[in-house]
């Protein structure tokens, strides 16, 4: 590698400068102030790590990354699921090795790169094998990456990486100009579905909504009650936030920040925790009162209100991330194709982890990829 690439490595995103890391890293929603949140979070499941390169003092490629224990069987469902359980009872650290993972452990993995694509990525790769010899990890992978950086991460496979298929994110365009025009883009069936819940309580129950930017103490107690109800029911998922997630997003990115809470009789029903950054919002997490949600259909309440927010907003990109695929499809969100690459580092036993990474991959088990 050329003697002039420096690497920076750090546990506190605040330890590298704002103005270098801005210069390589993608103008995206999960931006330093993102990082910062998490770094704020006490969010114990995870070690985190930032990675900034230079060229003769220039910044050429930034990222994230994380150690965690992975459950390989995240996915996995059915019989083969009966197994890996009763494997991780007396295995444990088998399938729930120690991982370094390039991305985050939550939304899509980015890697920022300036210049020549090649040294800036065998500079992050470098870093990554830092990282990995200091901790004594074996394993590293690439999470979550679209298609478009591909291009660039495809040539790992070759230095012993495999590539398999994540589970997709979903989005939507949002290109009509009212509620009434976003359902007649749908089919009869959605349409009609859609409609005969609304039937059924527009007029029959208020719902208050209200959509801020900071929670108090109170407030927040109550989001985050809502939050674990969510957590506790949801099969797929790493990371399992904090209520000091939820009050340092707000200090941070107070301008990106969205919580809107739905009240039924004054109390809180449901909430959505969301990104915005000019035109484009994440639906990122969401809360229910699971004794009512169902009957008041508080899925799709919030989904109607946070949509006609975007519109009135002049939102162009509604991002809802992945699971819960059959409700987003019926809703008219598109697929967004994700991929991990992946390799052991002992290159004795890289052969056999590629042949358990394919056998346990979200795509054997998951009946989206199969639509």
């Amino acid at each position: 590698m050329n003697t002039g690439i420096e690497l920076k490595i750090v546990r506190k995103i605040e330890e590298l400068p704002i103005g270098d890391w801005n210069k390589v890293f993608p103008n995206v929603v999960e931006n330093y102030y993102f990082f910062k949140t998490l770094d704020e979070s006490n969010l114990s499941q995870f070690k985190f790590f930032y990675l900034l390169a230079y060229n003769k003092g220039v910044p050429i490629a930034a990222t994230s990354c994380f150690i965690m224990n992975f459950p390989l069987d995240i996915a996995v469902s059915g019989k083969l699921k009966w197994f890996t359980g009763l494997m991780n009872k007396f295995f444990h650290s088998l399938l729930n090795p120690r991982i370094l993972i390039c991305g985050l452990p939550m939304g899509q993995g980015r890697i920022g790169v300036a210049g020549d694509p090649e040294t800036a990525m065998k500079a992050v790769c470098k870093g990554m094998e830092q990282i990995a010899d200091e901790e004594e990890v074996n394993i590293i992978a690439f999470k979550d990456f679209i298609a478009g950086d591909g291009v660039i991460l495809d040539k790992f496979i070759g230095a012993g990486f495999v590539r398999i298929d994540s589970l997709p994110s979903t989005d939507m365009d949002i290109n009509f100009s009212n509620f009434e025009q976003y359902l007649k883009t749908l089919s009869s069936v959605s349409r009609s579905g859609i409609k005969r819940k609304f039937k059924e309580i527009d007029g029959k129950l208020k719902i208050d909504l209200e959509i801020t930017g900071k929670l108090d103490d109170a407030v927040l107690s109550e989001v985050y009650a809502l939050y674990l109800q969510t957590y506790d029911k949801q099969e797929l998922g790493l990371e399992k936030l904090t209520v000091d997630f939820f009050r340092s997003v707000s200090k941070n990115m107070p301008d990106e920040t969205k919580f809107f809470l739905w009240r039924i009789d004054k109390k809180l029903a449901a909430f959505a925790f969301c990104l915005v950054s000019g035109d484009y919002f994440i639906d990122y997490y969401l809360g229910f009162d699971y004794s009512i949600a169902f009957k008041y259909h508080l899925y799709f309440v919030r989904f109607r209100d946070i949509l006609n927010w975007c519109i009135d907003h002049k939102i162009r990109k509604y991002e809802m991330g992945p699971t819960g695929y059959e409700p987003k499809r019926r809703l008219g969100f598109k697929l967004v194709p994700l991929s991990i690459y992946v390799k052991h580092r002992n290159k004795f036993v890289n052969p056999i982890f590629k042949i358990i990474s394919h056998a346990v991959k979200p795509s054997n088990f998951q009946p989206v990829f199969k639509k």
